[in-house]
C-alpha cells in the first residue's frame, strides 16, 4: 500500500509538470481541456467554477457507476494538479523565455512523455484516478466496452470535437481556434491512450508486482 500511495501520488504531481511543459509548448490544450474551453465559451460561468462543476458531475458518474475509482489520487488530482501546472509553467517560462518551433516541438514531446508515464503509474496504484480517467476506465473495467487504449481514443476525440462544436456555435472565429484545439490536441487524442497502456505494461506493473 505504501508503494501504491507514493505511485499515486508522485504520477500525480508530475502528471502537474507535465501540464506545464504542455502548455509552454503551446501547440493547444490536451482533449480534456478542448471541451471545456469549448464549453466555457457557450456558458457565462466563470472557468473555475465551471471546471469544478463538470468535475464534481463526473465525480458522480464513477460513484454510480464503479466508485472504485475514486480515491486519494482523484482529490490529488483534484485539488493540487492545477496550481503545480501553473507553477511548472511559471518556471519553464523562466528558464526558457525565448522558443521557437524546435523548442516548442521539444517541450510537446517531453510534456506527452511524462503525463503517460506518470499517468500509467497512478492508474496502476489503483487507489483513485482522475474524474475525467475514470470515464474511459469504467466503459472498459467494469462495463467492457473495448480495450482501454481505443476507449481513450475515442473518449479523447469526442471531447475535442464538442469542444470544437461548442466554441463555434458561440460565434468564435477560425483565427482563435487556437486556444480551443492544436497539433497538441491531437497528437495527444490518438497517442496518449496507447502510451498510458504501454507504460502500464512495461513499467508500472512491473514496478508494483515486480513483474510485467
Amino acid at each position: 500500500m505504501v508503494k501504491r500511495i507514493l505511485m499515486s501520488v508522485i504520477g500525480v504531481l508530475i502528471c502537474g509538470v507535465a501540464v506545464g511543459f504542455f502548455k509552454r509548448a503551446m501547440f493547444g490544450v490536451d482533449p480534456f481541456q478542448s471541451f471545456m474551453a469549448g464549453l466555457h465559451s457557450v456558458i457565462p460561468v466563470d472557468f473555475g467554477a465551471l471546471y469544478v462543476i463538470v468535475n464534481v458531475i463526473m465525480l458522480l458518474f464513477s460513484l454510480v457507476f464503479d466508485r472504485h475509482y475514486i480515491g486519494l489520487a482523484t482529490f490529488v488530482n483534484l485539488f493540487l494538479l492545477g496550481y503545480i501546472a501553473e507553477f511548472s509553467l511559471g518556471v519553464l517560462g523562466d528558464l526558457m523565455p525565448d522558443l521557437g518551433i524546435p523548442g516548442r516541438s521539444v517541450c510537446l514531446a517531453v510534456g506527452i512523455l511524462i503525463m503517460c508515464v506518470a499517468a500509467a503509474f497512478y492508474m496502476t496504484a489503483d487507489i483513485g484516478v482522475s474524474t475525467y480517467d475514470a470515464v474511459a476506465l469504467i466503459i472498459t473495467n467494469t462495463w467492457h466496452i473495448g480495450k482501454f487504449k481505443y476507449v481513450r481514443i475515442i473518449t479523447d476525440l469526442v471531447c475535442v470535437a464538442t469542444g470544437v462544436t461548442l466554441y463555434f456555435i458561440s460565434g468564435g472565429k477560425f483565427s482563435g481556434i487556437g486556444a480551443v484545439v492544436g497539433a497538441g490536441t491531437l497528437i495527444t487524442a490518438f497517442f496518449m491512450g496507447p502510451l498510458v497502456d504501454f507504460f502500464s505494461r512495461k513499467l508500472a506493473r512491473p514496478f508494483l508486482y515486480g513483474h510485467e
